[in-house]
């Protein structure tokens, strides 16, 4: 785990099975492209995922590790709020990619 890990800061909570608790990056509303323009937030796009920071996880989480950047859905997740500040908590199978330099090619992360 890393020095800046928001668990590690004292955060009152003890994730239990296969729970997730990640920190959104970037705020939900208008956004940049990489040419520079400006996308408001109320612009129709499909459905869209977003990226966040995994802070924590329950000790059945098998495929992701504090610190990893992870790819969800954001219309299904449930949000807490800790010493002030918002988090996301997910369950493993809701979380549908995982960036990090330790994946392995062979590794699936799936359910059997």
């Amino acid at each position: 785990m890393t020095a800046d890990n928001d668990l590690d800061a004292g955060l009152p909570i003890r994730l239990l099975h296969d729970r997730v608790l990640v920190r959104m990056e970037g705020s939900e509303g208008e956004r940049r492209s990489t040419a520079g323009i400006v996308i408001p937030a109320t612009a129709a796009v499909g459905k869209r995922l977003a990226w966040a920071t995994a802070v924590g996880v329950g000790p059945n989480v098998r495929a992701i590790v504090s610190g990893d950047r992870v790819l969800f859905d954001p219309d299904e997740r449930s949000e807490v709020e800790l010493h002030g500040r918002g988090y996301v908590l997910l369950r493993e199978r809701d979380v549908h990619a995982v960036a990090a330099v330790r994946i392995e090619n062979d590794s699936t992360g799936l359910y059997l």
